[in-house]
């Protein structure tokens, strides 16, 4: 009873303190702040870069998609001074990063203390088309990607995605639109079915295949739906071997980003896919 007297004084005397300085004292000096509380953890985690921004003068914030805790924003401090320990190509789009970074659960925007290259490209910076390609796939990532929380499969999709984008030797002109096919299955709208004389149409509303067309427009033909069909079941490593015409490829890619729009919420508007229509032709 007596302790629980004098806290209770305590707690007074802390509630009429006129002063800042005395304020912050008796509250430290009486109730502790718990270190989880003061200090961030550091966490190392891989990570892929999916925007930079401008923060300062010598700043930049980072979106990062780590594989330790989901899609994150970094501030990286002097990245824009000639001094900076940090190479300004570690953090162009699509670069795969070993990193070393400050956490709290309760922050959204938080400070990177170490970062260096997880793969050095061989080709992605020497190759418009490969660098068109990455672009597409890192704005597609980052605008369909909004969890804050560890998910190892969709990570190792995604960096294993951008790996062969940079080593293949083989055409990448199907890649973008095998990328997104694929990434419906994490996304939560992976079509059911495949493609067959039986079942020749797509539905988009409802994501499968039939006999007969919809009685909406939301549907792909007959030959768009044997292609998507082809992206679903082919690994990445044989989409180039899927054949179809220029015309067809930007058609399937648009019906594509439909299929998107149909299925995400408030789904935004893709601009890279712009770029890469341009470099691709």
């Amino acid at each position: 009873e007596a302790a629980l007297a004098a806290e209770q004084n305590v707690k007074k005397v802390f509630t009429h303190c006129t002063t800042y300085r005395t304020q912050k004292f008796l509250k430290h000096l009486c109730f502790p702040i718990k270190k989880t509380e003061l200090y961030p953890m550091l966490i190392k985690t891989r990570g892929i870069i999916f925007r930079t921004k401008k923060y300062s003068e010598t700043s930049v914030i980072a979106d990062i998609y780590t594989e330790a805790k989901g899609l994150r924003s970094y501030i990286i401090s002097g990245v824009r001074t000639k001094k900076s320990r940090v190479n300004p190509s570690l953090l162009q789009v699509m670069s795969l990063v070993d990193l070393v970074v400050y956490h709290r659960d309760d922050k959204t925007l938080t400070r990177i203390k170490e970062i260096k290259p997880a793969v050095v490209f061989q080709s992605i910076p020497f190759n418009v088309q490969k660098g068109a390609v990455g672009l597409f796939i890192a704005e597609v990532a980052r605008k369909t990607i909004s969890e804050s929380e560890e998910n190892p499969a969709l990570f190792d999709f995604i960096f294993d995605q951008v790996q062969y984008l940079d080593t293949t030797e083989y055409s990448i002109a199907n890649l973008h639109l095998h990328f997104m096919a694929q990434l419906t299955a994490f996304l939560g709208f992976e079509p059911s079915g495949y493609f067959s004389e039986e079942e020749p149409f797509f539905d988009m509303q409802e994501g499968i295949f039939m006999e007969v067309p919809p009685v909406h427009p939301q549907f792909l033909n007959e030959e768009l739906s044997s292609i998507f069909s082809q992206l679903l079941k082919k690994p990445r490593e044989e989409c180039h071997e899927i054949k179809m015409t220029r015309p067809v490829r930007k058609e399937l890619l648009q019906r594509i980003l439909d299929f998107y729009t149909l299925h995400i919420e408030n789904f935004p508007t893709i601009n890279a896919h712009a770029i890469l229509e341009i470099v691709m032709s």
